[in-house]
This record gives C-alpha cells, sequence and structure tokens, in this order.
C-alpha cells in the first residue's frame, strides 16, 4: 500500500481501534511533527496535544468566567428586588403603594425614572396623580401586552408620564394585572438608549409587574 492510497479515515479509526499502538511505539511520540497553528512551527505531538489542551482549558476558563459574572449579576438583581419588596411590605396606608412601587424601584434598581397610572380603583383613589391622565388607548394598549415592552421610547403616551421625558431614549413598560385584567401600567425610562433593549432578558421585569400588581391591587374598586 503506498502513501498515496492510505486513507486517513481508515488511519484514524485504526488508532482508535488499537489504543496500544502508541505504547507499543512511543518513540513515535517525538518523533511525528505536527503544525501547530499558535506558532506556525512543527511541533511533536506531544506538544501538539499540550497546545489542544491548554486551549480547552482557556475556553473552559472563559466559560466559567460568564457563568459566575451572570451568577453575580443575577445576585445582585435578587438582592435589590429584595429590598424593594421589603419597602413595599412596609407601606401599610394603601395610598401610598403607588409612591413606594415607583420610587422604590428608582432607589433600589437605579432607574432613571419611573411611575405609574392606575384605574379600576375604589373611589377614595379618584382625583390623586396615579390615576389623573389616563386615557382609553392607554387602557387598551396595556390589555394587549403579554409580556413586557422593552426598547426605544416611540412616543408612547404613557411615557409622557415620566419627568424629564424628552430625556428618555429606552423604556420598560408593564402591564399590571388583576383576576385575568390589567387595572394599570408600569413606565420605566432611562436616556442611555441601550438600558433597555428589545433584546434583555425580561424574567425580573415579569417579577418585577407580578409583585408590583400584588401590592397595588388592594386599591381596586
Amino acid at each position: 500500500m503506498t502513501a498515496a492510497t492510505l486513507d486517513p479515515t481508515a488511519i484514524a479509526q485504526y488508532l482508535l481501534d488499537h489504543p496500544q499502538f502508541f505504547v507499543e511505539h512511543a518513540a513515535l511520540l517525538g518523533e511525528v511533527k505536527l503544525s501547530s497553528p499558535l506558532t506556525g512551527r512543527a511541533v511533536s505531538l506531544q506538544e501538539r496535544q499540550m497546545e489542544v489542551m491548554r486551549d480547552k482549558y482557556r475556553t473552559l476558563e472563559l466559560r466559567m468566567s460568564e457563568l459566575v459574572r451572570h451568577a453575580e449579576e443575577n445576585a445582585a438583581i435578587a438582592n435589590r428586588f429584595h429590598g424593594w419588596t421589603q419597602q413595599l411590605l412596609r407601606t401599610r396606608v394603601p395610598g401610598e403603594i403607588p409612591v413606594a412601587v415607583a420610587e422604590g424601584l428608582v432607589k433600589h434598581f437605579i432607574v432613571p425614572h419611573a411611575t405609574l397610572r392606575l384605574w379600576k380603583l375604589a373611589s377614595e383613589h379618584a382625583d390623586t396623580w396615579y390615576t389623573n391622565g389616563v386615557s382609553e388607548d392607554v387602557r387598551l394598549f396595556a390589555s394587549s401586552l403579554r409580556a413586557p415592552y422593552c426598547g426605544p421610547n416611540k412616543d408612547f403616551e404613557a411615557v409622557s408620564w415620566l419627568d424629564g421625558v424628552d430625556a428618555v431614549r429606552s423604556t420598560v413598560l408593564l402591564p399590571l394585572r388583576a383576576n385575568g385584567g390589567a387595572f394599570g401600567l408600569l413606565v420605566l425610562g432611562s436616556p442611555d438608549p441601550e438600558r433597555f433593549s428589545a433584546t434583555m432578558a425580561t424574567d425580573f421585569l415579569v417579577h418585577i409587574g407580578e409583585t408590583a400588581s400584588t401590592a397595588l391591587a388592594p386599591l381596586l374598586d
């Protein structure tokens, strides 16, 4: 059999099927030369194997660093969520809960702007800041949201509720629900166009919306 007729796949399979080959021909480990993609020079089979292992180790290190970073970010968010929830639980007066929800998000999550509006509330909450300026379009929009909206400010009517609305470049719109229907809309805003992007994960935002809804539900008629 000449070198031209040798099948590389068959050779590879032979070596797999005969793991004792390099034990019986140990001298070949130092004599077989391979081209290193890292240095461009010829290296022994042993050196190439070490390069492959080091490359795999670096890949694992990068992956581990990424996992640690995500874990730290999630832990930080969880701690902020815990602080915000505690603030809501300490608020005993129902009429003060909307302030606690919005200001708590600014304080604990370092959100530049946050506000909300509610409807279907008991009569004692009429003519308050959190019930005024709600159009039928906003109510329909909130009812249509099946997930948090995250992305650029597209001149949403609800964003006009925020202080400094002219500077808001990205926003989050969270429907507030009880008994299967929307009774409010929570609005977050930032001058940073990348703070709230369409690609961001929304798990914690969903939890924020659910927690805010539960805290505000006692105000309903």
